[in-house]
């Protein structure tokens, strides 16, 4: 029986893995900061030592982009030298890794989807951290997979319940109208990922869903979904930050390509999971 390390677990992607996995299948090791703290080498180290992974799914990051620009010590600790710690020691014990990167990785203005053979671009410190992180992969192993994917959302705070928090509130939201990448829900994201557990695939990967929106389209069709278009005014307006990427829409290349499978439609995919979360049913 493989034994399975999920660090940061009780994030969007690390809950549908420990929901999507078979314990009868699997020996699940789930942590979390307080329990598995990656950026501490001797924690990482004596994790290895101790329960001897076969795969380690790395979910574990500093996502909060506004807090990554506030505190980038941080944002560089976890997202690249905890991903260091993780590389060297599944290096040593000749583990799998497979981490989840970000479509912040890239940031150039164009309106052609970005494949995993496309030069990165990050704008932003969270999409820096990211990249280090996925470059310190890069360098210290020989078995890895990276997985970039996009406005992840699941269980917890996310896109989809500030706008559902919106509706309760009332007033307006204002969105902006010049961002555009594909929504992917956390469930899909982790159906992918379990591919990787019983396949000799390696290397970097783009996981989203299929079609792409600006995060006003997104919200308007939150709103659609769950029956709120008329109680919430949902403003579009332009951004003018310079930390998001204005067009980061992935193409999964490498999973068509290796005919694997790939998640569905993101308009399918959301309507899904509001479908099945008992708060917006």
């Amino acid at each position: 029986m493989k034994k399975i390390w999920i660090t940061g677990a009780s994030g969007h992607v690390g809950r549908a893995l420990t929901r999507l996995l078979d314990c009868r299948q699997y020996d699940i090791l789930a942590t979390d900061a307080q329990d598995g703290d990656i950026t501490d080498v001797e924690t990482v180290r004596t994790f290895f030592r101790n329960n001897q992974p076969d795969i380690v799914i790395n979910c574990a990051g500093l996502t909060d982009l506004q807090a990554c620009e506030k505190n980038p010590d941080r944002a560089y600790l976890v997202n690249a030298l905890g991903v260091r710690n993780l590389a060297q020691e599944a290096q040593n014990i000749h583990a799998k890794l497979i981490q989840i990167s970000t479509d912040d990785v890239f940031g150039t203005d164009r309106n052609v989807p970005y494949n995993e053979f496309d030069p990165i671009s990050p704008r932003s410190i969270y999409g820096k951290s990211k990249a280090a992180g996925e470059q310190f992969i890069k360098d210290l192993m020989t078995r890895y997979v990276i997985i970039r994917s996009s406005w992840v959302y699941g269980t917890g705070k996310d896109f989809v319940n500030d706008v559902l928090n919106a509706v309760e509130n009332g007033g307006v939201l204002h969105v902006a109208s010049n961002q555009f990448s594909t929504p992917t829900s956390a469930k899909e994201l982790a159906r992918i990922i379990l591919g990787f557990l019983e396949n000799d695939a390696y290397g970097t990967y783009h996981a989203v869903c299929k079609g792409f929106c600006s995060r006003y389209d997104y919200a308007r069709e939150i709103l659609a979904l769950t029956d709120n278009t008329h109680n919430l005014a949902v403003e579009p307006f332009i951004d003018e930050s310079n930390t998001r990427p204005r067009y980061s829409v992935l193409d999964n290349l490498m999973l068509r390509i290796s005919g694997m499978t790939e998640p569905k439609d993101w308009k399918e995919a959301l309507a899904e999971y509001l479908a099945e979360t008992p708060r917006h049913a």
